[in-house]
């Protein structure tokens, strides 16, 4: 199989912690690095055109001579290393000056490949000029070091970078390239919507509902580019499916979302580390409600974007709802929506009681909410739990708490990170009704908190072909069937997996968190990296038929 001697990749996302992509490249970085040490570079936004990134370490010795010649060539770049493990070089590409060329570049777009950018809004703009400057910077490299004989792919990742393929593609034909969406604009657009997705997908028109849904554009350069790349790739089987529907193109090769778990502690680390998070969410829950919580009770959350139908959100509020009238729950149970909203900043309150370190028998004002939000009265977490009349009462089992913050480990309530707090779960929920992967669950199996998700995830759909059955909890992942129409069933499955878990003896419970420990051992990047040699080898062989 042919490997690239130089990998580019790109993403909104490299050296931008704003979402998952984020976490599969800076997590296979270090494979690849391991494979072709600096030969692997990886370019994102300069998105801090005034103050450093926080996750990029800029080095001006690297490549000082084609730094300068990229400035006189009109190509603003910072050049250094992502500071996550592996320290592969990355690139910061500021893309201000193209927004002058904007029409320009839209029209040689549709002439080159039909691209419609007429309908253009939000963040179609910025992403473009990025992706193609970003083209530029990597045009400029290849020329001033590299040549035809090197093996050279270019990666883009989700149709923001997808320009930067189709730009390469037309200026340097003898760069391979690859493309991968993480999930398809019109996919996740119609279940966003409340429509139907599953049972209704065959009989879906991309191009039809992204006129209904006011995607044209960002749907066509998505489209466009997976048709015309080397190698079109995705994350899951259910997003190739989803891809065969609404681009009208089978991807080439499935590339699942592995791994390092050099994150997760070890022996009295970890211990320790669980000890802390737990006590910390329990002060908070006690905190706010002013109930006396015990030191076994259950702690669950769920997490993610806020995204209240294609997360499941919806049906982890209506399940913990269910679950607190049902008398066969025998232990008490606290569970933490932890997603990010409109936040305000923390509770003053909140914080005064935390500050004094004492135990409270009185709840506070609304003590379902940690921070303070700007849209009090139209957040959907808030007026959900407010119509099933979830208010934490003091004689509810269960208790319903909104963390509504990046958990960066200075909210000004919790305080830690999210990795330090989610090993403090005794169980994790993703009921997700749209998720082309879901890096949370793997995640919580990584620090052994089993979890419960669906097989519309293509996380959930794994850990199924992982057992060649549907998974349960004693296999520390329960994945729930899970269709268009089902949410009452998949609620009630949501709460007596709690239930049995709850009853669960505590050598079962220690072969639930091993099973989940091992289960995420199966998804390293060490068993998933074949598959982007796969993709690698398609490219490159399709690059080299298209020169010859």
């Amino acid at each position: 199989m042919l490997f690239p001697d130089y990998i580019f990749e790109t993403s909104w996302e490299v050296c931008n912690k704003v979402g998952g992509i984020y976490t599969v490249l800076s997590t296979r970085a270090k494979t690849l690095q391991d494979r072709i040490k600096d030969h692997v570079i990886f370019l994102g936004p300069d998105c801090w055109p005034d103050s450093p990134s926080p996750y990029f370490k800029e080095d001006e010795k690297l490549f000082t001579a084609w730094q300068q010649k990229a400035a006189s060539e009109g190509l603003p770049v910072k050049v250094g290393r992502w500071d996550v493990p592996g320290e592969p070089i990355a690139m910061l590409v500021d893309f201000q000056a193209f927004f002058s060329r904007k029409d320009e570049l839209y029209g040689k777009l549709w002439e080159y490949y039909h691209v419609d950018s007429l309908h253009a809004y939000g963040d179609y703009d910025e992403s473009a000029l990025f992706a193609y400057a970003t083209a530029l910077v990597v045009e400029s490299f290849y020329k001033f070091y590299l040549s035809e004989n090197d093996k050279v792919v270019f990666h883009a990742n989700e149709w923001q970078t997808g320009f930067a393929a189709l730009v390469l593609q037309h200026r340097q034909p003898q760069i391979a390239s690859i493309f991968t969406t993480h999930a398809t604009c019109i996919g996740r657009s119609i279940a966003g919507n409340d429509k139907p997705l599953y049972e209704y997908l065959w009989a879906y028109n991309g191009d039809q509902m992204a006129s209904e849904l006011n995607m044209e554009s960002k749907h066509s350069i998505e489209k466009q580019t997976a048709h015309h790349v080397d190698c079109f790739t995705t994350v899951s089987d259910i997003t190739a499916t989803e891809c065969k529907e609404l681009l009208d193109k089978p991807v080439d090769v499935v590339l699942p979302n592995g791994f390092e778990n050099d994150f997760v502690p070890k022996g009295a680390t970890f211990t320790k580390k669980r000890k802390a998070a737990r006590k910390r969410l329990l002060d908070v829950a006690n905190a706010l409600t002013g109930d006396d919580i015990q030191d076994d009770a259950l702690i669950v959350s769920t997490s993610g974007r806020y995204e209240f139908r294609n997360k499941g959100i919806d049906v982890f509020i209506e399940s913990m709802n269910r679950l607190r009238f049902d008398e066969n729950l025998k232990k008490q149970v606290v569970a933490f929506i932890e997603v990010p909203g409109w936040v305000a900043g923390p509770r003053q309150d909140l914080v005064e009681r935390l500050d004094s370190g004492r135990h409270f028998d009185t709840p506070l004002e609304n003590p379902v909410l940690t921070h303070r939000l700007h849209n009090m009265d139209s957040d959907k977490v808030l007026n959900m739990s407010r119509a099933l009349g979830m208010a934490n009462a003091r004689a509810d089992r269960v208790k319903l708490i909104f963390v509504p913050c990046y958990l960066t480990g200075d909210d000004g309530i919790l305080n830690m990170s999210y990795y330090d707090l989610v090993l403090g779960n005794d169980l994790c929920v993703y009921p997700s009704y749209y998720e082309p992967w879901g890096y949370t669950p793997l995640e919580a199996v990584a620090f052994k908190v089993p979890c419960i998700t669906t097989d519309l995830a293509g996380f959930g759909l794994w850990a199924n072909t992982e057992k060649g059955a549907y998974s349960e909890i004693e296999d520390g992942v329960k994945v729930l069937h899970r269709t268009d129409y089902n949410f009452s069933e998949v609620a009630d499955g949501i709460k007596e997996t709690i239930i049995r878990y709850a009853g669960f003896p505590k050598a079962e419970v220690d072969r639930c968190r091993s099973n989940a420990g091992k289960l995420s051992h199966k998804a390293l990047w060490s068993e998933f990296i074949k598959y982007y040699e796969r993709a690698y080898d398609i490219a490159l062989e399709k690059a080299a038929e298209r020169n010859s």
